[in-house]
């Protein structure tokens, strides 16, 4: 059995920053998603984890005062990604990133993975839709238009 395995498309990031406090932007988030009608998954708290980690590893340097990622998805946009083309089962959950880097305190980094466009035309327009979910809800959580 030969396996060629398809050439992966690189993906951006979406990149936003906001002065203010880390407990409030994750707080407008959650909020943002939820009035979505979208349930999360998980939390993923990756602050602690490399906090926590670090010294087992021999790091000193802290990368983050606070860093927490969020995962959830949409059934109605999931079903219509998949349908196109069930490979985009790879782009479920979706996840928001957001930190406070240990080194500027005073801002609130918020990132997601932007979709690649893959598969078919009909693929590639449901991938436009998460990706424009994905953005949505940022701009939502940050009161940006």
């Amino acid at each position: 059995l030969l396996v060629a395995p398809a050439l992966a498309q690189a993906q951006s990031i979406a990149r936003f920053s906001t002065q203010g406090d880390f407990a409030s932007v994750k707080e407008e988030i959650l909020l943002a998603i939820q009035s979505r009608g979208l349930v999360i998954d998980h939390t993923s708290y990756i602050g602690n984890m490399l906090e926590r980690t670090g010294k087992d590893l021999g790091a000193g340097r802290r990368i983050f005062k606070d860093a927490q990622s969020i995962q959830f998805c949409s059934a109605t946009v999931s079903r219509r990604t998949m349908e196109a083309d069930p490979v985009n089962i790879a782009f479920c959950p979706y996840a928001i990133a957001f930190y406070v880097a240990a080194d500027d305190p005073k801002t609130v980094h918020v990132v997601f993975r932007r979709i690649a466009d893959a598969g078919g035309e009909a693929s590639r327009a449901s991938l436009r839709e998460v990706d424009k979910l994905l953005e949505g809800i940022v701009r939502e959580a940050l009161g940006l238009k």
